[in-house]
């Protein structure tokens, strides 16, 4: 009986499986007539049609398992999910009990207020997180909706979901793989994996056994589920298929890897615990102070005190903080939208303006993904193209200047134009676009040629009359091609490893000679070859020879001798261009970049080095070399090490795993179903819109609509602008709210001193609680809000990203927010008592008048703060113009002061008088001290070099 020389499996082969054969567990290590037999199929007819249905309901569908949809109810309690906002709902219930105690009349207004804005934020949260899904869902696509496989003997397209364990699978150039499968016939196949293993280049497939322990992109025995086909046929057993798949395992391992709340959604849960416990305190503390110092005598008086408690809660919780947050957020992931960048969730925006380290996969997010011809060495010399990727916008460079007619330009010419003569791919220009069907590789000849401006020697002079496809094991392929310029000769053009090649050619090219391949010009080649291959290029030779037309010569592998030697070419995918430079700007910002591919280790050496990763020369480690490691010795490594290669998806989770254990924000890049896993464990998982894969979308909380390295970085640029003026505002609302509280805790317990005692009211307090509700209103929500959109500072990527656990609300700021409300309160309770008879100073107004002006400088005492907070350090008068919404927000908040304090119909709600020009001046006056207190302060922190 003979064997299939292709397969390696015995036709019509049915022996079962012997007990104890473990073929299932490493398909690729057994023979592919095992692993037909294990199964119970035929490699010939495959399965049949009643069989591949029993096996349909043993093994279900041959899909992944789906996600658990969130319904939208759900999606929307979510955005209530927040310490604050349960704060604030605590404070809309006493507000309302409060409202109904006093006889409920007219509308509870500041329970309607808070309402209005815990709803508006939830809105707002809702709609960006389901606009960026629907973005994403728009980037997707990927599956393949059919497959074609053998049963009954017959060729048939079935849908996806109905390949089975044991089916025949057959595959051609286009398709895409809808099964694990070990092959037994393949024919010039070669695969696309890059969404699985990162390895930028397709696969060459071939039937032959491998050993048991092999890594995943060196399997080549076996196709994946997801993976593309680029070239050739195969026909394979599926070995596994929905969960079962390389791609159901990475599935698994990402619906078991946690979520991560971002470092900004820990730190805003963090200040609403704090805000709640101090809450509570103030109020209680205040209102056992009014009780001490008040005559208390009627219900309405404890009314009045109560009231006046919750205002203070009101007063003391900045309420537009999680509204104002969602919408500087909600701003920024417009500005990225705009920037290709699709951000899934709001605090993303800031986390990446936290990352100290972004691991990025190589293929198509540092490179291009496109196979480029870089040099091309021939007998009189090298050339160096330029360009990048598929666009033949290149110029050949000879030295440091451009290749001029000659010797070493006839060479070039001759080797590329042969190379794209051994040929099946395309290249096309579509809307301005390059494209390509087939072999990268391939495709690489055919840019090149172009780049030279010469004749297409495929398309235009040689018609191909046959060819020997390429084999694995003689590493050649060959055209025979007809010279229309000449008929009486065929041209055998051969391209492929330099080195099986060069023991083909008895001759060598140089200068239009044809001249004999001595020792020493073979020996020169070879050492070219090491070279380019040391430098992480992949090396391909280019010979010929010329026979007579009627010698009528067949093509088969013995036309593959007595070649002339052409030369040689260097291929590589290249960095994208701007790669470099968003690296060397993260550098900068103190970001540090890493590497992680399933690519060669020379391959992502040298690219990492030509990008600054690392210097140039520097080693990888391997994904074999990790397992090897201790945990130990594995840290140690992740913080000195920045590139890796030939790793697993298990390998990322633990580099990313690691690195958050020593204390780092991780922002990690990539495009494959092997990245989801680590993109999902990350801080903040970025995507590739164009090449990423639908799990790697689902599993990342941004998306790059263009696949750009350096839109990540200009994200960092944002995250950083957007986390300082989140440290702004909270800045100025937590100072103004706490000169709110300290003047009416100070006015309460210094109420004799400052005069309020004795003017004719049971509760003597220094702001009624409708006036505290109107403070907060009006200030806490235009100019903190204008403060969100600043303008970030000039060199916000010249500092290092903020330590893990820096807090939003350090020491430094928390000081200043004492110290700022301190001078707020001082300055409040002095206009009231330079205008009430007796206390410290005395005064001639009544206690309306007086209440009203120390109002008024509490109002315009926070319009100033509203400056003075726009840094810790810099001087307010610096850029003091360049956010006009600033200026508007505070034109807009005076304007409404004037209209309480001089609307009759006003001073009856709001309890307030109208102020003459005196008082009008001392209360400007008054509250311009917060901004002269606030710049000595600066100047102190300037001068001792504080932060």
């Amino acid at each position: 009986m003979t064997r299939d020389s292709d397969t390696g499996v015995t036709p019509g082969d049915d022996r079962a499986a012997a007990p104890g054969d473990d073929w299932a567990a490493a398909p690729w290590a057994a023979d592919a007539g095992e692993v037909v037999a294990g199964l119970d199929t035929d490699a010939e007819r495959g399965l049949s049609s009643d069989e591949a249905a029993r096996r349909l309901t043993a093994h279900g569908p041959n899909e992944l398992d789906a996600a658990v949809s969130v319904p939208t109810w759900r999606k929307v309690l979510a955005q209530f999910r927040d310490p604050l906002i349960y704060l604030l709902l605590v404070a809309v219930v006493i507000s309302v009990v409060v409202w109904v105690l006093e006889g409920a009349t007219g509308l509870p207004v500041d329970g309607i207020v808070i309402v209005v804005i815990v709803v508006a934020n939830a809105i707002l949260g809702y709609v960006q997180e389901a606009r960026a899904e629907e973005a994403v869902a728009a980037l997707q696509g990927m599956a393949a909706a059919d497959a074609t496989v053998v049963r009954d003997g017959e060729q048939v397209v079935v849908p996806t979901r109905e390949v089975v364990p044991g089916d025949l699978l057959v595959v051609v150039g286009g398709d895409a793989v809808s099964a694990d499968a070990r092959l037994v016939h393949a024919a010039r196949l070669r695969i696309a994996e890059a969404s699985l293993t990162g390895e930028s280049e397709a696969t060459r497939k071939e039937v032959a056994t491998l050993a048991s322990e092999v890594a995943l992109g060196d399997r080549h025995n076996m196709v994946f589920n997801g993976t593309a086909v680029v070239e050739g046929t195969g026909r394979a057993v599926v070995t596994a298929t929905g969960m079962a798949t390389q791609m159901g395992r990475i599935a698994d391992l990402l619906q078991r890897t946690a979520d991560e709340d971002t470092p900004l959604e820990r730190e805003v849960a963090r200040i609403g615990r704090i805000l709640g416990i101090a809450v509570v305190v103030i109020a209680v503390v205040v209102m056992a102070a009014i009780a001490v110092t008040s005559d208390l005598r009627t219900p309405e008086d404890f009314v009045t005190v109560l009231l006046l408690g919750v205002s203070l809660a009101v007063a003391a919780v900045p309420e537009g903080l999680p509204a104002i947050l969602s919408v500087v957020l909600a701003l920024g992931v417009q500005r990225m939208a705009g920037k290709r960048a699709i951000v899934k969730n709001l605090s993303s925006v800031e986390t990446l303006g936290s990352a100290s380290v972004i691991c990025s996969d190589k293929t198509g997010t540092l490179t291009r993904n496109e196979m480029m011809v870089e040099r091309v060495l021939t007998p009189s010399g090298e050339v160096v193209l330029t360009g990048s990727g598929y666009d033949p916008d290149g110029v050949a460079m000879d030295g440091e200047d451009p290749l001029e007619d000659g010797p070493l330009r006839d060479e070039v010419v001759l080797v590329l134009g042969g190379g794209s003569l051994v040929n099946d791919a395309r290249l096309d220009e579509v809307d301005g676009d390059w494209t390509i069907q087939g072999d990268p590789t391939e495709a690489a000849f055919l840019v090149a040629e172009r780049k030279l401006g010469v004749r297409h020697l495929r398309e235009d002079r040689f018609h191909r009359v046959g060819d020997v496809p390429f084999t694995s094991e003689r590493k050649l392929m060959t055209t025979v091609a007809r010279d229309i310029d000449n008929d009486d000769v065929l041209e055998v053009v051969t391209k492929g490893a330099p080195d099986v090649l060069l023991d083909r050619c008895r001759a060598i090219r140089v200068a239009g000679e044809v001249q004999p391949l001595d020792d020493e010009r073979r020996a020169r080649i070879a050492a070219d070859v090491v070279d380019l291959a040391r430098r992480a290029y992949r090396t391909l030779g280019v010979a010929y020879k010329a026979v007579p037309a009627e010698d009528h010569v067949e093509a088969e592998e013995s036309i593959e001798q007595e070649l002339v030697w052409l030369g040689l070419v260097a291929i590589i995918d290249p960095p994208r261009a701007e790669a470099a430079t968003a690296i060397a700007e993260a550098e900068r910002a103190g970001v540090r970049t890493i590497m992680i591919t399933g690519d060669h280790p020379a391959t992502a050496a040298r690219i990492a080095g030509d990008l600054g990763v690392v210097p140039a020369g520097s080693s990888a480690v391997t994904g074999v070399e990790i397992d090897r490691m201790g945990d130990d010795e594995f840290r140690q490594t992740v913080r000195d090490t920045s590139v890796y290669a030939r790793v697993a998806p298990e390998h990322k989770l633990r580099i990313v795993d690691a690195l958050q254990a020593d204390g780092q924000i991780v922002a990690m890049t990539g495009d494959g179903v092997n990245d989801a896993p680590a993109l999902k464990s990350a801080d903040i998982g970025v995507a590739m819109g164009i090449t990423g894969t639908d799990v790697s979308k689902e599993a990342a909380r941004m998306v790059l609509a263009d696949d750009n390295f350096a839109t990540i970085v200009a994200a960092i640029r944002e995250g950083r602008g957007i986390f300082t003026n989140i440290r702004k505002f909270l800045r100025y609302l937590l100072s103004s709210n706490m000169g709110e509280v300290l003047t009416l805790f100070l006015g309460v317990v210094g109420a004799g001193v400052l005069g309020l005692t004795g003017q004719g009211e049971a509760v003597v307090v220094p702001l009624l609680a409708v006036q505290v509700l109107w403070i907060n209103l009006l200030t806490d929500s235009g100019p903190a809000l204008a403060m969100g959109v600043d303008p970030p500072m000039e060199d916000v990527m010249d500092r290092p990203p903020r330590a893990p656990g820096e807090r939003v609300i350090d020491a430094s700021m928390m000081g200043g927010v004492v110290f700022i409300g301190v001078v707020m309160a001082v300055v409040t309770l002095l206009a009231i008592d330079v205008h009430l008879p007796g206390g410290l100073v005395e005064g001639t107004a009544d206690l309306d008048t007086a209440r009203t002006v120390g109002f008024t400088v509490l109002v315009l005492a926070q319009l100033f703060n509203a400056l003075n907070a726009r840094s810790e350090t810099t001087s307010a008068l610096h850029h003091l113009f360049v956010n006009p919404w600033l200026w508007a927000a505070l034109a807009l908040s005076l304007v409404l002061q004037v209209a309480v304090v001089h609307v009759p119909l006003l001073n009856t709600a709001f309890g307030t008088a109208p102020m003459n020009a005196r008082q009008w001046l001392d209360a400007v006056g008054l509250a311009a001290v917060v901004l002269v207190a606030g710049e000595a302060r600066k100047l102190v922190r300037r001068a001792r070099h504080l932060p």
